[in-house]
């Protein structure tokens, strides 16, 4: 078991590359989350995350799904992935932890 993530500049762009990771891999999305402050002050371009499961393999040919697809809206410094491959009990759980509901 695998957890991974892609982070991108932009809502849109994130769905996207979402579908493109569920389209090129067995996996299961764990959630969605905006990384932006509540401080609106300052013009902050929305940033989000997705989080998904499944084998090592299959996540880690998501997380490069996603990151292409994002790329195709997002210059190279906006998009951010990572893998945790065998994860600690527990760590899927908090990766669960979403601002949207995930059915």
């Amino acid at each position: 078991m695998a957890i991974g993530f892609m982070e991108c500049a932009g809502y849109g762009a994130l769905l996207y590359a979402m579908d493109k990771a569920c389209k090129a891999a067995d996996i299961r999305i764990l959630g969605v989350d905006t990384i932006n402050p509540k401080d609106t002050s300052a013009f902050i371009p929305l940033t989000v995350q997705v989080k998904f499961e499944g084998s090592v393999s299959q996540v880690k040919i998501a997380v490069e799904a996603a990151r292409e697809a994002a790329l195709k809206l997002n210059q190279e410094q906006e998009v951010t992935t990572a893998v945790i491959e065998s994860p600690y009990e527990g760590t899927g759980q908090l990766a669960e932890i979403s601002k949207i509901e995930i059915r």
